[in-house]
Order: C-alpha cells, then sequence, then structure tokens
C-alpha cells in the first residue's frame, strides 16, 4: 500500500477519531447531515455513489448512507477504519451498500480498482497526505462526469510554517506534554475571546453545531495534526480547472495571521470534462 507519509512522524489521527466514537449520537449525526446537505447544495443523495476519503470516525460516512447514498469509505489508519466499521455496525448493521477499506489516496491503483462516484468527498484529509496536491488529483479522478468534488483543505496564513514547526514537535511529545500544550493554547484562546467580548464556554459549547464535531478532539487533530499542508483559494481554483472542474460553491475566508490556528475552507466542484 502507498503510504500517505513516514508512520513515524504522522499523528494518531485514529486514535483520535476512536475516543470521538463515544460522544456520537443523534444530535451530533444530525450535524453532519446538515453539513453535508449544505456543502453538497443536496436534501438527499438517494440513488448516488458517495466516496469518503479518509473517513476518520466514519461519522459523515454515516450521514450519507442516512441520506440515501451508497457509500464506500476509505482511510489509511486503520485505527479510523476499525472506526468507521464500529459505526456502521452500530447503525446500519450487514449494510451491503456501505463497503469500508483501508486504502491511500496516494495509491493510484487502488483507486482505479473503486471505479468513479457520483460524490467524492474528503473533508480535512488531503492536506495530511505529505503530497496535497497530488492527493487532490488523485481525489478528483474518481469525479465521474458531471459528478461534484466537495472538499476542505487547511487555508494559507502568515504563520503556516510556525504550525508546521509545532506540530511535528506535539507528535513526538508525550501525552502528558500534549496536555498541558493544548491548556496553553485554550488559555490564550480565552483571553483572545475575552478580548473582543466573547464568551469561552459559549463558543465550546455551540461548537458541537459546527459539523457535529467536539472541541477537545478537533483541537487535538489541530494541535497534532502532521503531516500539514495548507493552500489559498486561488490556487486551488487553478488546479482544479487545470483538473477540468468548475467551481459549485465554497466557504473561505480571507488570509491572516492565523495566531490560533488555520481553520478549513470548503469546496466543491463538478466535472465538466
Amino acid at each position: 500500500m502507498q503510504a500517505d507519509a513516514r508512520d513515524d512522524l504522522r499523528f494518531g489521527f485514529g486514535e483520535n477519531w476512536r475516543a470521538f466514537l463515544d460522544h456520537i449520537d443523534a444530535g451530533r449525526i444530525a450535524g453532519a447531515e446538515e453539513s453535508l446537505q449544505s456543502l453538497l447544495g443536496r436534501e438527499r443523495l438517494d440513488g448516488l455513489r458517495f466516496l469518503d476519503i479518509g473517513s476518520g470516525s466514519g461519522l459523515f460516512s454515516l450521514a450519507a448512507r442516512r441520506l440515501g447514498a451508497s457509500v464506500h469509505s476509505f482511510d489509511y489508519d486503520p485505527t479510523s477504519v476499525a472506526s468507521t466499521a464500529t459505526l456502521r455496525e452500530r447503525y446500519h448493521p450487514n449494510d451491503a451498500a456501505w463497503t469500508i477499506e483501508r486504502g491511500s489516496v496516494l495509491d493510484e491503483a487502488y483507486l482505479d480498482r473503486l471505479g468513479t462516484f457520483d460524490i467524492v468527498y474528503s473533508w480535512g484529509v488531503l492536506h495530511h497526505t505529505g503530497a496535497m496536491h497530488r492527493a487532490i488529483e488523485l481525489a478528483a479522478s474518481r469525479v465521474k462526469p458531471g459528478g461534484d468534488f466537495a472538499f476542505a483543505l487547511y487555508r494559507a496564513t502568515r504563520l503556516c510554517w510556525a504550525w508546521k514547526i509545532e506540530k511535528r514537535w506535539y507528535v513526538r511529545a508525550s501525552p502528558a506534554v500534549q496536555s498541558a500544550a493544548r491548556a496553553t493554547y485554550i488559555q490564550l484562546l480565552r483571553l483572545a475571546l475575552l478580548s473582543t467580548g466573547r464568551n469561552f464556554s459559549a463558543y465550546v459549547e455551540g461548537y458541537r453545531s459546527n459539523r457535529g464535531m467536539d472541541f477537545q478532539h478537533d483541537l487535538h487533530d489541530w494541535m497534532g495534526g502532521y503531516p500539514y499542508e495548507s493552500i489559498r483559494p486561488p490556487e486551488v481554483e487553478t488546479l482544479m480547472r487545470a483538473l477540468g472542474f468548475e467551481r459549485v460553491g465554497s466557504v473561505t475566508r480571507p488570509y491572516a495571521a492565523g495566531f490560533f490556528g488555520s481553520g478549513c475552507d470548503e469546496y466543491r466542484y463538478r466535472r465538466v470534462r
């Protein structure tokens, strides 16, 4: 199997998602469904083939299945694969319309065997492969003519270089040191919110509505998410047009300092040739 990056420098994405499984409930599932509906511009996915690249916990594969799509999920991290399988057995046991495998988006032969899909979805994954541009190209190759490629990538900031250093350090740090680093981040964020009249507790409580996700697990993922790359929207546009796609919609933010990280820009492109 084509590796996404040197395993000794990879963050334990799968372990983080396995821990997140205990937090998945009806409210989070509904939030994931609403996120897909908004990003894809569709209320239902009946009759469509949906490819989830980097399925993680499996939450968005589950959301796509509940919206009517037949789903193929894959992830490079074996613990993420197991987490996705656990979620399927919890909510859709013995479902022949939802397949789960271990695979790499950088493994061209594996992708070719999958065929093409109506919707290819990859949220916050391709920038963690160590070869983001190649990963985008290979993921886009799985979209059928007229199909949609929905994805999210870290937006470039002025401090991306510093965050890359932080992430390499965090991956090698002990769990105790990682916990202390997260606590420091939270205190700085608390002060930053306070300076603008916002409340940290309200921010965390409202985080659940953000795609059904969880602040603490997302923070761990952000601080440790290595390999790490980022990109600006004009570069995405140039790349996707060269691949035969036109932009259907996007949610992007301005180029900024990035003191508290990058965050993801969302994109939806349609294959036109």
